[in-house]
């Protein structure tokens, strides 16, 4: 049980370094992470009653 477990977090450890490079190369490969820059307006309606 403990080996299982030991190995589980090798596994986080490894997928959480893994996200972090991707974050930081990510760009170099095409990987866009840049919010959309165009203004959204929706109406609203209200229904105060």
């Amino acid at each position: 049980m403990g080996r299982i477990i030991k190995y589980l977090i090798i596994v986080l450890i490894l997928s959480v370094i893994g996200l972090i490079a991707y974050a930081y190369v990510g760009p170099w490969f095409g990987a866009d992470f840049s919010a959309p820059t165009t203004e959204v307006r929706k109406p609203v309606v209200l229904d105060a009653n």
